[in-house]
């Protein structure tokens, strides 16, 4: 009963009826890959996850995808830039509707940015696990030299849309789906992009951050999360070790 009432007051206050849904479509990033700087081998970077990889709330020049993207090229290589994400997905809808999409045996560096969806539907821990450790088997299993960063939910307890007596649970969820997280990563040897830890209690101060719609991030505060992002994207590259049977 707990988690039924959860959803539904939650999807109520963030304007989520049927009809709505049905009526408007989900964002998805730009289909066709884009090259950022050059010189050397290009670096293929494949990026899945939901409505924050897609910039929903900003301008998708300055979002996730193409920040993360412009600066991994700075260091004097070619990156070529492949969104797949899809606003409102879970990490279900990244397993089995985002992985089929993209060209896994080719990517040397994937961004999995999802979560948040899980925390406000209260997907239950078990399924986030299970569809977690299968897409970073699927993914190894394409390409064991690929190098996997994964950044878990947000503190999904500071957005103003979120009503302030359900805001103690999202952010208990938040860190359990991060617990989660966390664990495919120290299990897999993978690379943890801390955005709630680094990030929320920015954001629990600075509601400025947030887009009109008071729930998703805006251009600024799109820009509080992508150095954490740059910063595990870097370690990834750097240290993360294959994964290639000897």
């Amino acid at each position: 009963m707990m988690r039924a009432s959860f959803v539904a007051l939650l999807l109520a206050s963030m304007g989520c009826s049927a009809g709505q849904r049905e009526a408007r479509l989900p964002l998805r990033a730009p289909s066709a890959p884009r090259m950022f700087g050059a010189g050397g081998e290009t670096l293929q970077y494949l990026v899945l996850g939901d409505s924050t990889a897609v910039a929903e709330g900003g301008d998708y020049e300055q979002g996730l995808a193409v920040e993360t993207a412009g600066h991994l090229a700075r260091g004097g290589r070619g990156v070529e830039l492949t969104n797949v994400a899809v606003s409102g997905a879970r990490v279900h809808d990244v397993l089995t509707e985002q992985l089929p999409r993209a060209d896994l045996a080719h990517a040397d560096l994937v961004l999995v940015d999802a979560g948040a969806n899980d925390v406000v539907h209260l997907t239950r821990s078990g399924a986030v696990a299970r569809d977690l450790e299968r897409i970073v088997t699927t993914l190894l299993r394409a390409n064991c030299k690929m190098k996997i960063v994964v950044t878990g939910s947000p503190d999904m307890s500071t957005p103003p849309r979120i009503p302030r007596l359900l805001r103690g649970l999202a952010g208990l969820r938040s860190r359990s789906v991060n617990r989660i997280a966390k664990e495919v990563v120290k299990r897999h040897e993978l690379t943890f992009a801390p955005i709630a830890e680094r990030t929320g209690p920015i954001f629990a101060r600075d509601r400025t951050l947030f887009s009109a719609d008071r729930f998703h991030p805006n251009n600024r505060g799109y820009a509080v999360w992508i150095p954490v992002l740059n910063e595990a994207l870097d370690q990834a590259l750097a240290s993360q070790p294959g994964h290639c049977s000897p």
